[in-house]
């Protein structure tokens, strides 16, 4: 629609340029027209008033020559209906000149139109999609990469509506070509459009202009629904990404809690248990102390006497036993011979039994060790040992 405006505009200015008659030309022709047309019926007035005022008549000559000039009702009649018709029809043409540039110049606006509301439809779905981004984000590298990268899809996106501009154009020629054809056979056949054909064909044109801006209207509405969509549809899913990190969260948090329970209720199985020991220990010591009875006041004094007089005992025999074990150092006396193995320097005690304290009090551990009832025939080594003791039977218990 824009295009055929133009080219109406172009038709008009190239109709100025060329020498054709111009937008206005109709009103200023009839204007010329209509002077000349005033000239005319003046100069007959004045023809007339000259024949009925003689006293402005100079001579019989130019009276006659006044005479031969003047027109009849009729021809004054024919001269204002063909001026009629010159300027109907100037009226005519200058109103076609002018309803084709008022439809070019609704044409342009409604093209403008069309154009600004897809510039904003542009710079919102660019602020939705870079701006917003660019205002949050602070990695400028990235930002970029993402404006170049949506920059190139638009690009290519109008590339791809211009090719297919260009093939329905095509196509519109090609059917315009078919037209042009079909309507050349119809004027050759005689089969010329009338008047009533043209105005059918007007009102079905204007009934697809406005078939086709209802479609365009509803196209817009549906891009700018799909955007919306778009956008309730990024917000849902950054919700759902919420949603799934905090389900995940609280999984983990219901697994840990769930190990808490188990080692809770093992801990009240184990509590339980020691209570139930506790209990059973209760009872029997409840049990030992109703059958518990305190004893006599005379028979503790005795037990508490003979106990005394055990620990009494007990310290003399203590006392006892140290003065046996320093009688026996004393009159302990070891004489070692060893003629053939003294480099060896092993040292062989023979004590009696049941004097143990004595290697104790002596420190020294052999590496032989016999009794006294031991045989000194199984050694293994040749010597003589000679074991002095003067009290044979010394009674240590």
């Amino acid at each position: 629609m824009a295009r055929d405006g133009a080219q109406g505009a172009g038709e008009i200015q190239n109709t100025q340029t060329h020498g054709g008659p111009p937008i206005r030309g109709g009103p200023a022709r009839g204007r010329s027209d209509g002077t000349r047309f005033g000239r005319e019926i003046s100069d007959i007035s004045g023809v007339n008033d000259g024949a009925r005022c003689p006293a402005f008549s100079e001579s019989p000559g130019r009276k006659t020559k006044a005479r031969q000039q003047l027109l009849t009702l009729e021809q004054k009649c024919d001269v204002a209906k063909s001026m009629h018709k010159q300027m109907a029809e100037d009226l005519k043409r200058a109103k076609d000149l002018s309803e084709r540039e008022l439809d070019n110049y609704k044409a342009t606006l409604e093209e403008a139109d069309i154009h600004l509301t897809e510039v904003k439809k542009e710079c919102c779905q660019f602020d939705r999609d870079i701006g917003k981004a660019l205002r949050d984000k602070k990695s400028v590298t990235m930002s970029a990469e993402k404006v170049i990268r949506y920059i190139e899809d638009k690009v290519k996106a109008k590339e791809s509506l211009i090719e297919k501009l260009h093939q329905k154009n095509a196509a519109l020629l090609a059917y315009k070509k078919k037209l042009q054809i079909q309507l050349k056979q119809q004027e050759e056949m005689g089969e010329g459009l009338t008047a009533l054909d043209f105005e059918q064909l007007k009102f079905g044109n204007m009934k697809c202009r406005k078939l086709l801006d209802e479609q365009n209207l509803r196209r817009v509405e549906l891009k700018l629904l799909t955007g919306k969509t778009l956008h309730v549809l990024n917000s849902n899913k950054e919700k759902l990404q919420t949603l799934t990190h905090e389900s995940d969260v609280l999984n983990s948090d219901s697994a840990l809690r769930a190990k808490l329970l188990i080692k809770f209720e093992e801990e009240t199985k184990q509590a339980e248990e020691e209570r139930n020991k506790a209990e059973v220990l209760n009872r029997k010591l409840r049990g030992q102390l109703a059958d518990f009875h305190v004893p006599h006041v005379l028979q503790y004094i005795k037990v508490k006497e003979s106990h005394g007089q055990l620990k009494k005992s007990v310290k003399e025999w203590e006392r006892k036993v140290e003065i046996a074990e320093v009688r026996i150092l004393q009159t302990l006396k070891i004489y070692i011979y060893i003629p053939e193995l003294c480099f060896l320097n092993d040292l062989i005690i023979i004590i009696p039994d049941g004097t143990k304290n004595v290697l104790k009090i002596l420190g020294q551990a052999s590496d032989h060790c016999w009794s006294q009832n031991s045989s000194s025939t199984t050694c293994s080594h040749r010597c003589w040992i000679v074991w002095f003791l003067k009290q044979q039977k010394l009674n240590m218990s």
